[in-house]
């Protein structure tokens, strides 16, 4: 029988509501999350939203947000990192420069 593979950066795979989160910290982080909106802090909760960074006509690359919210009338795109990689700061740079996106990383 195969041991699954141990993840990269040793982030632990978490159920909640029946939804499978890719960390111990993004799945605390939904539950946060959650409280909020039935609290009224913020609306429109979306998990895994998906976003398409397009220049000259050319997709350069499809990155996903854990999660996507208003806090007000601000619409909110955030991250959970646990580990900051230099790909996610070039993308993360990508996205407010072609598509003033600011991420907000938790």
């Amino acid at each position: 029988m195969k041991k699954p593979r141990k993840s990269k950066y040793g982030n632990i795979k978490t159920r909640v509501d029946g939804i499978l989160f890719d960390s111990k910290k993004e799945a605390k982080r939904y539950l946060e999350l959650k409280l909020l909106e039935k609290a009224g802090r913020i609306r429109g909760l979306v998990l895994q939203y998906p976003v398409q960074v397009v220049a000259n006509d050319k997709v350069l690359f499809k990155w996903i947000a854990d999660f996507v919210y208003y806090e007000g009338n601000e619409r909110i795109f955030e991250d959970v990192k646990g580990v900051r990689t230099q790909v996610y700061a070039l993308k993360a740079k990508i996205l407010k420069i072609i598509m003033g996106i600011t991420v907000r990383e938790t």
